[in-house]
């Protein structure tokens, strides 16, 4: 995405992540990092103070914002509906933990602000209490949202089914959740992104991607293309695709399933040189194959032409 020369701090995206426990501080420490290697000018963490206090001394591009007590509550709830009006787009989940359910629940039905939910967060809810978001559930937590949602005979269907079939079934299923400006990006081997009118499939990563916080990461990228662009669909899309793209990277790069979720983080600010390289390569194997093509059709002509004159 490209930036006004003139623009100021805060122009190019501002997001708030919503998360943390002390049993989990990494998560949103990771997103946030995911969420500023987009470009997003700032990411600002939310968390119990505890955590956000080592959030602080991780990360000195991180902001925080302190929670009183050890878990978000209903009371923190209505507080921060206010407070996330104040940035572009907002992200919860991360290491959040089940304790702060009525938290989640409040927050995600009240605020209107383009979201992205992940993890805890989805756990207590229903595919009707989402708008203007994006939500990242992995097979167990679409299952625990579908019985939520009264439609766990989707289940038999869905765990027989291919990634063109699940997409299929469940753009068919879900219309009131994807009609009220939802996405569902649905993690897996191959990566499921459905929009109202829009499917899309992500087959980058790999089975070292099992790690935990490399969903943290991926929900960080979210918020921050998300906070830049304002497009749902494409957020997902290209969060998806560049998480999977850095983790076979790192998979060629170290020989091996030995990377972890803080490689991919420093390993983002590499992408962009990465991406056009391949593009540079690609857009040579075309070339290649444009002049192949054009030799062929020449030395066709010839023939033809040859043929014609000994007639």
């Amino acid at each position: 995405m490209e930036r006004k020369k003139a623009s100021k701090k805060g122009e190019n995206g501002s997001a708030l992540i919503m998360g943390g426990s002390e049993e989990f501080v990494g998560a949103v420490t990771l997103a946030g990092q995911g969420a500023l290697r987009t470009g997003c000018d700032i990411v600002t963490i939310a968390a119990p103070e505890k955590v956000a206090w080592i959030v602080n001394r991780y990360s000195p591009d991180l902001i925080t914002h302190k929670i009183s007590g050890k878990t978000f509550t209903l009371k923190d709830a209505k507080e921060m509906v206010k407070h996330a009006d104040r940035f572009d787009a907002v992200l919860v989940g991360n290491g959040i933990t089940r304790k702060a359910d009525r938290f989640c629940q409040h927050f995600v039905r009240k605020s209107q602000k383009l979201k992205v939910i992940d993890a805890d967060a989805l756990k207590s809810l229903s595919f009707k209490d989402f708008s203007n978001s994006i939500i990242t559930p992995h097979e167990t937590e679409l299952e625990m949202m579908l019985v939520n949602s009264q439609k766990e005979f989707l289940l038999p269907k869905l765990r027989k089914s291919n990634a063109k079939e699940k997409a299929d079934i469940l753009q068919g299923n879900l219309r009131y959740f994807l009609q009220n400006n939802n996405v569902l990006l649905l993690k897996g081997a191959t990566d499921i992104i459905i929009s109202r009118n829009k499917v899309a499939f992500n087959r980058t990563g790999n089975q070292g991607m099992t790690k935990a916080g490399t969903g943290d990461v991926l929900a960080g990228l979210a918020i921050g293309f998300l906070a830049k662009t304002k497009d749902l669909f494409k957020s997902a899309v290209a969060a998806a695709y560049i998480n999977g793209f850095v983790g076979d990277a790192l998979l060629k790069k170290k020989k091996g399933y030995s990377f972890i979720a803080s490689d991919i983080v420093e390993d983002l600010a590499k992408f962009q040189k990465i991406s056009k390289s391949v593009t540079s390569t690609e857009k040579k194997k075309v070339a290649k194959k444009k002049v192949v093509q054009k030799k062929i059709a020449k030395k066709t002509v010839k023939k033809k032409v040859a043929k014609k004159k000994k007639r």
